[in-house]
């Protein structure tokens, strides 16, 4: 949820980006032996946490992840569900006509210390139950995406792959609690994914106006290391892990 490594050529290309982006979420994943000590000093409660489960679409080879296409599905307790197509990485001026605008879709910057990447996404809200027969193959995709989201699905899928293609990988299970944390004057994201293989990814995030995403980084700096975190730990994408996770031969 900073910026402290970045060089001279990054914060430029970041700058650039800035006023093109709908917003800027700021992540940091939290390495296995800080986690408890950090849902302890930021005054995390467990109690505030709200289930989800998550299942993503894709070849079993991962042919839409290496296109840089990400397919999400995503179940809320007591919420409607919701459907994701996501293109990461995608500049601001490689937006498909006729998108911008669109409700439920932006263009946003996520940044961590080990960098920053830019995407743009479409989600459409979808009745639970069909979400749900989705995640237990006895419905398919296809009849799920509406036509904008096909469409931008479209332009960037694998020639050589089509819907009928995809398969579903997870769900997955995790918990979201949104805390906000003492002298810190944002709203804060905690989430918590449990793998497959028992491996868990707790993620700290936070969401500024692009205006404020530098204020907002130097913020969460200093509140992450004055609780003790360490800002230099290596930092993995958490799509990709549980992607990884997911195709695992032992899955």
């Amino acid at each position: 949820m900073s910026v402290p490594t970045y060089d001279a050529e990054q914060l430029t290309g970041m700058l650039a980006l800035l006023p093109d982006v709908d917003s800027v979420e700021l992540k940091l994943t939290v390495p296995d032996d800080f986690q408890r000590s950090a849902v302890r000093e930021l005054g995390i409660d467990p109690l505030d946490a709200v289930l989800r489960q998550v299942a993503f679409v894709d070849t079993p080879d991962l042919r839409l992840s290496s296109a840089g296409v990400v397919l999400r599905a995503r179940r809320t307790q007591r919420k409607p569900a919701d459907l994701t197509v996501k293109l990461r990485p995608a500049m601001p001026n490689d937006v498909p006509d006729g998108y911008r605008g669109h409700p439920g879709f932006k263009v946003e910057l996520d940044a961590s210390p080990a960098g920053y990447t830019c995407s743009c996404s479409l989600t459409v809200e979808v009745p639970d139950r069909r979400v749900r027969k989705l995640m237990l193959g006895t419905r398919g995709v296809h009849r799920l995406l509406d036509d904008d989201q096909r469409a931008l699905l479209g332009s960037r899928l694998p020639e050589d792959v089509t819907v009928d293609d995809l398969t579903v990988l997870g769900p997955v299970n995790l918990l979201k609690c949104r805390f906000r944390a003492k002298g810190y004057p944002r709203r804060m994201v905690a989430e918590l994914w449990g793998l497959p293989d028992g491996a868990r990814i707790l993620e700290l995030s936070t969401k500024a106006p692009p205006a404020e995403a530098f204020q907002a980084a130097a913020e969460s700096r200093a509140l992450l290391a004055g609780s003790g975190l360490d800002l230099t730990a290596p930092q993995e994408t958490k799509t990709r892990a549980v992607l990884a996770a997911l195709t695992a031969p032992d899955a």
